[in-house]
């Protein structure tokens, strides 16, 4: 177990971007841009921080699900239990396969993908005000978007909640707000996988990872209350800033541009 000091101020620290990271993971998705990096700051080994930090980013979406469900925006249909068990076999294709085939190609394709998807919601202001008729019927949808995007999360991850929520809009024709609850129901389901992996792997720092799951669970509380409140217009603004800091941190990442 790496040794570092948690003196009161570091715990200060972690539980502020534990909180804030909750926040926006349960408007927007991306928390992980926040954390990873803190928790890489304060010293942890990179295997120890992705495994502390998707430990406590369950929380946050746990909290965010909870209040999402507990309030009528994912009623639990035969679609969505349906979609909920293709996440989790998708999930666990891709934890499987990553550790049989490089995933480094992806590294270079994703952030092409994330970017098309803020250009087309620029020239697309009004998608997801409003629930539309759906292109693929409710039980295909979750079948395949589970199967696909339970895989990717598995096997990579980055940008998956956006991924998922553009799919509810698009093929599911959900409101914003609709697919932005749904989509927690779904991400909290492939993390699950992971984290049963790095619990398996003992890579969790289970003192810095629950002072921080603390904060996640009163962002994802705030979070997910003011996107009940507030709609689809202050849903837009921070799924956009959240994309595009996706799409410049993943290309300065992946194609080394600093």
């Amino acid at each position: 177990m790496e040794s570092i000091n948690l003196t009161f101020w570091l715990a200060a620290l972690l539980f502020l971007t534990g909180f804030f990271a909750g926040f926006v993971d349960s408007v927007a998705g991306g928390g992980g841009l926040i954390t990873v990096p803190v928790l890489l700051g304060v010293g942890l080994p990179p295997q120890l921080a992705l495994g502390t930090n998707k430990f406590q980013s369950s929380f946050g979406s746990f909290a965010a699900m909870l209040n999402y469900t507990g309030n009528g925006h994912v009623p639990y249909t035969h679609e969505l239990i349906s979609g909920i068990v293709c996440t989790l076999v998708g999930a666990a294709g891709g934890a499987f396969v990553v550790q049989k085939v490089d995933p480094r190609w992806l590294t270079l394709v994703i952030p092409w993908l994330l970017l098309l998807l803020f250009i087309y919601m620029v020239f697309k202001p009004k998608l997801g005000d409003k629930d539309v008729t759906p292109r693929l019927r409710g039980m295909t949808m979750f079948f395949v978007c589970g199967l696909v995007l339970g895989f990717y999360d598995g096997f990579f991850g980055p940008g998956t909640g956006n991924f998922w929520a553009l799919a509810l809009v698009l093929l599911g024709g959900m409101n914003l707000v609709k697919a932005t609850a749904h989509t927690k129901v779904m991400n909290f389901t492939s993390n699950i996988v992971s984290l049963m992996l790095f619990l398996w792997g003992g890579n969790i720092r289970f003192d810095i990872g629950l002072i921080m799951a603390a904060g996640q669970f009163g962002g994802g509380i705030c979070g997910s209350g003011l996107v009940m409140k507030k709609g689809v217009r202050f849903i837009r603004p921070v799924f956009m800033t959240v994309v595009l800091l996706m799409v410049v941190y993943l290309f300065v990442k992946n194609y080394r541009l600093i």
